[in-house]
């Protein structure tokens, strides 16, 4: 009761300022000899959602009630505001009102090229993509952007920015549905300044590393973020990571890791994060936490233990994942690091060498093997294959790895090799290499929030010439049906914070999040009861349904579970922005 009195009065202080007029307390009526007083005025807002549950993304109990916006503002939350009027409105009885979800590891920088839309995300109610796991569209050099549009797929697109600002800022051009956020790839810093070769920065090449991005940061990047598993990104050491990190720390950003090893190293990994952060004193998170290989399950207790000892002892260290039992990559994350030296070209050309080739089949099939290259040589019907660049592969497309080193009569990492040098890319497959209790574990710990790890799209166009892992079309669905209502993996109250405020405040976002007045008007509106994801292994590309409505910056861009069209997704930057007022927190 206390609480829906704290948010009435808040409600009244802020539209009293607001352009719509203000709501009316009741009063007695005048005595018999008075003259009768005009009628109030009814107030007329943008949008009201009336008579919804809602969850205003702190954690705390729902309760009933109205979410009233002007423009792309809340201006109200609290109890029924039953004289309010709005120019749409929308009865949310029986239904969850919470702040729109944030997608904490999105690849949709190239999917909402080729549609804005963002089609499977929108339906599951996420209206912030957040970019940047090692690799960013951006600070690029002339040869960055020249081997991009060598390597592109089946999206195809003009590269017409250098910087990730630019980047940023030309996407909103172009028209979004959601709003974006990227980190700065460590990834591309240091392939700016290094290439792809497996070398060590000078002191002048790390200082040019530091600047780009400090100026990342300027341009409201949120963080940097790092990719250790793959080549180049692995041949970074850990001071290289530092020094990088101290510049997003600087700016308020924090420190995101596809961490050195998921497997066999896992502990260790997670103590070099801890340490990144302790010594660049930025905060930290683990992208899609995870144990990986079937040795490695056991490894939970020790990776949770591992987290939450550092954020005892006051450490910020969080952690994002998806919610299914697979990875998706590509072999790249098979094979060894050595051979992929220089770049995809170079890691062709030393597969058509038989002496190099055999090097690499000794290693794989040896004892240093990671749980993905295990799964190749050992276990392949447990790899799928779902992306080729070249139509002549894609028949191949969602059979096993085994199903067709059988059909060719060749060992399975062989055949891998010869995918590779056909297709001149790393191939897109799904790696069955997790446990499905761990994943129900790791949904209901308390610093967890959720990503994707996919693009955003639809299951139409460009997007049919491949297949994909069903995370992008049902990561959040998934959290909030099968996890929270079917299984009671997590309480709906603090599932919806981590898919709001806490990741809001991850990043150091001033205004998303949370549904509280002045603050940006991303609002889902969805059925606990029905919402549901669909897409399978077999059948990935199948959109999640039970989410209703979803409102991003005050613009309904889904009603009654149907796409509007509206594109009114802006850049969310981070507090090191330099067109904040008064500059941005860079010291």
């Amino acid at each position: 009761m206390i609480r829906r009195f704290a948010l009435a009065a808040a409600a009244l202080s802020l539209l009293a300022s607001c352009t719509a007029a203000p709501v009316q307390l009741a009063q007695a009526p005048p005595p018999p000899s008075a003259p009768l007083a005009a009628p109030l005025p009814v107030p007329v807002y943008d949008v009201v959602i009336r008579n919804g549950t809602i969850y205003d993304g702190s954690g705390g109990a729902p309760y009933v009630g109205d979410v009233l916006v002007n423009g792309d503002r809340i201006v109200a939350v609290g109890g029924p505001a039953t004289k309010a009027r709005g120019r749409t409105g929308v009865d949310a009885a029986g239904m969850a009102v919470a702040p729109g979800f944030i997608n904490m590891l999105s690849w949709a920088n190239e999917t909402l090229i080729e549609d804005g839309r963002g089609m499977s995300d929108t339906v599951q109610g996420v209206t912030l993509e957040v970019f940047g796991e090692g690799w960013s569209m951006g600070p690029w050099n002339p040869e960055m952007k020249a081997l991009r549009l060598k390597r592109q797929g089946d999206i195809k697109y003009k590269i017409e920015w250098t910087t990730l600002g630019e980047y940023l800022d030309h996407m909103a051009r172009r028209g979004v549905t959601p709003n974006i956020a990227s980190f700065v790839g460590a990834t591309t810093v240091r392939t700016h300044e290094l290439g792809e070769k497996d070398v060590d920065p000078s002191p002048e090449e790390l200082k040019r590393m530091r600047a780009l991005v400090r100026q990342a940061m300027q341009e409201g990047a949120v963080g940097v973020g790092s990719s250790l598993i793959y080549a180049p990104a692995n041949f970074a050491e850990t001071p290289e990571l530092i020094a990088l990190t101290e510049e997003a720390g600087r700016c308020g950003g924090m420190y995101i890791s596809h961490m050195r090893d998921e497997g066999p190293r896992l502990l260790e990994s997670i103590d070099e994060l801890i340490e990144i952060s302790k010594k660049s004193g930025a905060p930290a998170e683990i992208y899609h936490f995870k144990q990986a290989g079937r040795d490695n399950w056991h490894k939970i207790d020790a990776a949770i233990a591992r987290v939450e000892a550092a954020r005892a002892a006051g450490h910020r260290i969080t952690a994002d994942m998806y919610t299914y039992p697979a990875s998706s990559t590509g072999f790249d994350a098979a094979f060894p690091l050595w051979i992929q030296d220089g770049g995809l070209e170079a890691w062709v050309r030393r597969l058509k060498d038989p002496k190099q080739r055999a090097r690499a089949f000794a290693e794989m099939r040896g004892p240093k093997a990671t749980e993905n290259t295990k799964l190749v040589v050992q276990e392949p019907d447990k790899v799928i294959l779902v992306g080729f660049k070249k139509d002549a592969l894609k028949p191949l497309t969602g059979r096993t790895l085994a199903d067709v080193a059988k059909e060719r009569g060749k060992r399975p990492e062989e055949v891998a090799a010869d995918l590779i040098v056909a297709d001149e890319s790393r191939i897109q497959v799904v790696y069955f290499s997790m446990s499905e209790d761990n994943v129900r574990r790791a949904v209901g710990l308390p610093w967890m929030s959720f990503g994707s790890d996919a693009g955003s799209q639809a299951p139409e166009g460009v997007f049919l010439k491949s297949s994909t892992h069903p995370r992008a079309y049902g990561t959040f669905a998934r959290v909030l049906g099968r996890y929270v209502r079917d299984e009671k993996a997590a309480a709906l109250p603090d599932a919806i914070r981590r898919l709001t405020a806490f990741p809001a405040a991850n990043l150091g976002l001033r205004d998303r999040g949370s549904l509280r007045p002045g603050y940006a008007a991303d609002i889902v509106v969805f059925d606990p009861a029905t919402v549901r994801d669909h897409g399978t292994f077999a059948r990935p590309q199948q959109l999640a349904t039970g989410v209703r409505d979803v409102f991003v910056n005050g613009v309904q861009v889904l009603r009654g579970g149907q796409h509007t069209g509206a594109k009114p997704g802006r850049v969310v930057r981070g507090p090191g922005w330099t067109g904040w007022p008064g500059g941005g927190a860079c010291k």
